[in-house]
């Protein structure tokens, strides 16, 4: 089974083994007999074809040997298409013209020529009674056009486009580089490149798997700036266009300056990076040298590396001067921008001044405001004089009423609260007396101590105790004549 064949079975659902036998026969008669099949089939293939352009499995043109990478926008159909998909179990596509021949007929696919040529848009339709399109109408209905389509299946050989492909490309370039040039804020000068420029950028990583060619990059560059309108291109010179920016973007002497700068500049950086490598490598085969004692191959290798530095040196200064004068460039584009602005603010506030209709126009819109707010208050205090005289004895008596009941019943709740207190005090008391009472019941009697005598010392006759003898005493020493005496002043 051939490669391309392979490739279908693995990545497009329409290419099962079961529909391979019909996918591969002549099936232009079904097209009168059965045309949901004929049309399921057209529109497997020209998913299949597709695949294989972007894929890049795609064989190139014969005759055109090129070392760039594939091209995965254009399909080459020729005979060389029809022996990749051929295969030893299926034989050859017979029903491969008839697909070529459909796709062309509704533009999916589109001769190069064409494509590059076209001065419109490749979405707009010409009238529906143009003389091509009475021809052609007439030729149906007389039959013709199925008698010829139904003669042979040859293969339609030439170089087309794939619209599908250019469209998915074309939206995911465009995305980016106008997503980069909104979000970055990107001046006149980033958005401006050279042809050769936007081809190595494309490359570099705008575009995801596959390289493009260089014929991409042309049919891309012609769908972005003819058929979308994202970019401005003259065959040389290729312009971003602004976000926002409704007109049409015109490239100009200005631009195309820009983009030669610009490439320049890439040119040169490119040169200074490969000069500091060659420094480096010389210097490194200079101390070799050195190392093995060969004076002669040291001598040459530091004299390289001398007129490397020097060349190096000027490329530095090349490059720093070219970024001052894109300094220049940027700074002045950014005025003229800035000019545009201030002119437009200008036009803007002097349209805004004429509605206001100048100072005079202000100040007597201002004095009638004024005397219309002083009728309105005039107005309101006519109307608050002649409003309803209210007895103010009245209200006072009756908040004095209203205060006096709001007292009882604060009085009331605070009374209901008390004796709600006092009862469960009182309920607490018996509740510990019944308590109290319990524990003395459950001791029992208490015993009474049995007192202890104690001896009394006896007397003889004729002796007094010590304490009778000392009260005695105290008892003559008292008289009721006697007074305390005054101190005596010291």
């Amino acid at each position: 089974m051939s490669k391309l064949l392979d490739f279908l079975i693995e990545n497009e659902l329409g290419f099962n083994r079961g529909r391979l036998p019909v996918l591969y026969s002549d099936f232009a008669d079904q097209r009168a007999l059965n045309p949901d099949g004929y049309k399921a089939n057209i529109a497997t293939w020209r998913r299949g074809l597709a695949a294989i352009t972007r894929s890049g499995l795609a064989p190139a043109p014969a005759c055109k040997q090129t070392t760039t990478a594939p091209s995965t926008l254009i399909l080459t159909c020729d005979e060389q298409l029809v022996r990749a998909l051929e295969s030893p179990k299926y034989g050859r596509p017979l029903g491969l013209g008839t697909v070529v021949r459909e796709a062309l007929a509704e533009r999916d696919l589109i001769p190069l020529h064409d494509f590059l040529a076209a001065a419109d848009s490749i979405y707009h339709r010409p009238s529906p009674w143009s003389a091509w399109s009475l021809a052609a109408w007439t030729i149906k209905k007389l039959g013709v056009a199925d008698a010829l389509q139904l003669r042979g299946g040859k293969l339609p050989s030439g170089q087309f486009v794939v619209l599908a492909n250019v469209e998915e490309t074309g939206r995911r370039v465009g995305d980016k580089v106008t997503g980069a040039a909104a979000a970055s804020g990107a001046s006149r000068f980033e958005r401006t490149f050279s042809r050769a420029h936007f081809y190595r950028t494309v490359n570099d990583g705008l575009v995801e798997g596959a390289r493009l060619s260089e014929t991409d990059v042309e049919v891309l560059l012609k769908f972005l700036s003819r058929d979308k309108g994202v970019i401005a291109y003259d065959g040389r010179t290729v312009k971003v266009k602004e976000p926002g920016a409704e007109q049409d973007v015109a490239i100009t002497e200005e631009d195309a300056s820009i983009a030669q700068l610009k490439e320049l500049l890439v040119y040169l950086t490119h040169q200074t990076s490969l000069l500091s490598k060659r420094v480096d490598e010389l210097g490194c085969a200079a101390r070799e040298a050195v190392g093995k004692k060969n004076r002669v191959a040291a001598l040459a290798a530091l004299k390289a590396k001398k007129l490397a530095e020097t060349t190096l040196e000027k490329r530095f200064a090349t490059v720093g001067q070219l970024e001052e004068v894109a300094a220049k460039i940027e700074q002045a584009a950014d005025n003229v921008q800035l000019v545009r602005v201030m002119e437009s603010s200008a036009e803007a506030l002097q349209g805004l001044n004429a509605q206001v209709g100048g100072a005079e126009r202000v100040e007597a819109v201002v004095d009638r405001m004024r005397e219309q707010m002083d009728a309105a208050d005039e107005v309101n205090v006519i109307l608050a004089e002649s409003g309803a005289v209210v007895d103010e004895a009245e209200i006072d008596d009756e908040l004095a009423a209203m205060e006096m009941d709001e007292r009882r019943k604060v009085e009331e709740a605070e009374r209901r609260r008390k004796e709600a207190r006092d009862e469960v005090e009182r309920v607490r008391r018996e509740k510990e007396a019944e308590e109290t009472q319990k524990r003395l019941d459950a001791m029992g009697e208490v015993p009474v101590p049995v007192p202890v005598p104690v001896p009394v010392p006896v007397s003889g006759p004729g002796q007094e105790t010590e304490a009778e003898q000392m009260a005695e005493t105290m008892m003559s020493k008292l008289s009721l004549d006697e007074r305390p005496k005054p101190q005596q002043a010291a």
